[in-house]
């Protein structure tokens, strides 16, 4: 069967019906599925061919709102709720506990939550919170369901883990040095997300690397989309002072090219099932295809992808091998 060439107005839905057989009778997990969001549209998407679809917030009211909402246009699906909150190693602990303990094999993790911004915040565990959302709690959280990913591999499947990026990542990368120290007084926001962007494309790339073979890892740039993050308060202001909003928070037309929220999780759903990327792994992707060629060259640094993962390990106190 020839597959078709992904644009950029490709959609999830569009994505999903090509490699619906790939999905069926997979166990996905979703971060950050808020209605109105890409981890929403792609958790709905995959519901509606998947065995089960853990869906996470910190939330709970909201991540109930998300579960009903799935299954009343999907009245089949297997839907199933889980608080996560990345901001804290002990809560990260306790979800990936809860994951462990489900009966059914988990195929592919989706890292899709992001904190988007903000003023300067330390978490309990005295990391900004930026980092710890993108960074530091999906490290603990793929080390501590590593053993049940990889429980799923075999001769004809291997095993995805997916970190929704961003084309940001290309104006600023990961300063090593005050990673796990955090200055408040030199805290910029839009540095920070940056940085938490450019980290998940290290990430993506060490993680594949380090399992040689045994997990395949991806990040991708889901396009300028208009998502709850955008309307967040404490966010307007970082993106207007980009450009990416007009000063009444609407979004910026003239100057980006925007995809619709089904558009912008086209490309999470390509990273987690396209079966051509199996060639590809650790790769980076946009507008649904592979685009390594739009990796900034620090974050695509070998050397500071060993060194963030061990940095990683320090700060959640465990160490990740295969």
């Amino acid at each position: 069967m020839s597959l078709p060439t992904f644009t950029p107005t490709t959609t999830a839905e569009e994505v999903a019906a090509v490699f619906a057989a790939q999905i069926r009778g997979k166990n996905m997990l979703v971060t950050g599925t808020s209605i109105n969001g890409i981890g929403f549209e792609t958790a709905r998407v995959i519901a509606k061919h998947a065995n089960l679809v853990i869906v996470t917030g910190y939330n709970s009211e909201r991540l109930r709102l998300t579960e009903e909402a799935i299954k009343k246009e999907v009245p089949g699906a297997n839907v199933r709720p889980l608080v996560l909150d990345l901001t804290s190693l002990a809560a990260v602990r306790k979800a990936a506990a809860e994951v462990n303990a489900y009966a059914e094999p988990l195929h592919v993790l989706i890292h899709n939550a992001a904190a988007g911004g903000g003023p300067f915040k330390l978490t309990a565990d005295g990391i900004e919170t930026q980092l710890a959302t993108a960074q530091f709690g999906p490290f603990l959280f793929t080390k501590l369901l590593a053993p049940k990913l990889l429980a799923t591999g075999s001769e004809s499947f291997t095993p995805r883990v997916v970190f929704v990026s961003s084309a940001a990542h290309a104006f600023g990368g990961v300063d090593l040095s005050t990673i796990a120290d955090p200055d408040p007084a030199k805290f910029n926001s839009s540095a920070a997300y940056f940085e938490a962007k450019a980290a998940n494309i290290l990430f993506a790339s060490e993680l594949s690397k380090r399992s040689q073979g045994k997990i395949n890892a991806y990040s991708l740039h889901p396009g300028v989309i208009f998502t709850n993050i955008s309307q967040k308060e404490g966010n307007k202001a970082d993106l207007t002072n980009m450009g990416i909003l007009n000063t009444d928070g609407s979004p910026n037309t003239e100057k980006f090219t925007w995809k619709s929220i089904p558009q912008g999780a086209a490309t999470t759903l390509a990273a987690a099932f396209d079966t051509r990327l199996d060639t590809h792994p650790g790769a980076y992707l946009s507008d649904a295809v592979v685009a390594n060629d739009q990796i900034a060259p620090h974050a695509s640094d070998p050397e500071t992808a060993a060194k963030l993962w061990t940095i990683s390990e320090e700060i959640v106190g465990e160490k990740f091998a295969f």
